[in-house]
């Protein structure tokens, strides 16, 4: 019983990993953080079971145009809700963010309904036997997806040329302006790969829970949580603490009772963030006087 709560745990921790890595690429690209997320990956789950289920689309093609829908939201959210206040060098995109979140839920509420579906899925029909416990192998797809993401992300900033272009406008703006870098086009794309991570990771768990168009909130506010606790500034710190995230709900879920869920894993996460303010994997930032 409880190896099978800690699978689920594993689980659903990489899927918090999967958001809060998408909140740290636009952290790390511009300073800010794209506060509709939750609401991102509810879009994505919505657009893949609507096209999948009523629509009728291959299931593949049904993934792909949501994630498509995501990053083109995540374009759409960069121009209008964060970078006009920027340009001014105002923080109010915090609350434009959280603004166009609760937009795209109500929209989807109004569209989709508030009755929560089942999305199907192969991978989450038959579990395999592992050492005497059954594991779904959409707990391993997620598993890999978010762990596979995380270093591919890892790489790519630091062996391909838009990922050292990303960096350099992470390190110094101006400087990669003048190096002929447009900063603009890649904090437009930092949203859009934030915005798909999130619709991925919407996608991939809803087959072990349910699609439903309020059901991206309190995701939201985990994976914000996951991304705090590993420190912002680190790929790999934010999935790992997803992963811990995950396990200290299922562990507490196991022994304690769903009830208390909620409240001792956030009470894990202020505990640690007390005795860890820049995070468990995180740096304070040193700055020059």
């Amino acid at each position: 019983m409880l190896a099978t709560s800690l699978v689920s745990g594993f689980a659903i921790g990489a899927m918090y990993g999967l958001l809060a890595l998408g909140y740290h690429v636009t952290w790390v690209v511009s300073r800010s953080v794209n506060f509709a997320q939750g609401s991102v990956m509810m879009l994505g789950a919505v657009i893949a079971f609507a096209l999948a289920v009523p629509g009728d689309w291959p299931m593949p093609f049904a993934i792909g145009a949501a994630l498509i829908g995501c990053a083109g939201f995540g374009v759409v959210l960069e121009r209008v809700a964060v970078r006009p206040f920027r340009a001014r060098g105002s923080e109010s995109w915090l609350m434009a963010t959280v603004a166009a979140g609760m937009l795209v839920e109500n929209a989807a509420m109004f569209l989709f309904g508030k009755e929560p579906r089942g999305m199907p899925s192969a991978l989450a029909r038959h579990p395999l036997m592992l050492f005497g416990v059954g594991v779904l192998p959409l707990h391993i797809a997620i598993l890999v997806v978010g762990l596979g993401l995380a270093g591919m992300f890892l790489w790519a900033t630091r062996a391909t040329p838009y990922g050292k272009a990303l960096l350099a406008v992470v390190q110094n703006p101006r400087a990669a302006q003048l190096m002929g870098i447009d900063a603009a086009k890649v904090t437009v794309f930092a949203y859009a790969l934030s915005s798909a991570l999130a619709g991925l990771a919407g996608i991939l768990i809803t087959p072990l829970t349910q699609v439903s168009a309020d059901m991206g909130f309190v995701f939201g506010i985990k994976g914000f949580a996951a991304a705090i606790l590993g420190g912002l500034d680190n790929p790999w710190g934010v999935v790992l603490a997803g992963l811990l995230l995950g396990l200290a709900e299922a562990s507490v879920t196991a022994f304690a009772g769903s009830g208390a869920t909620v409240m001792a894993s956030f009470g894990l996460v202020i505990l640690a963030l007390y005795l860890r303010p820049h995070g468990l994997f995180g740096r304070a930032e040193t700055r020059k006087v």
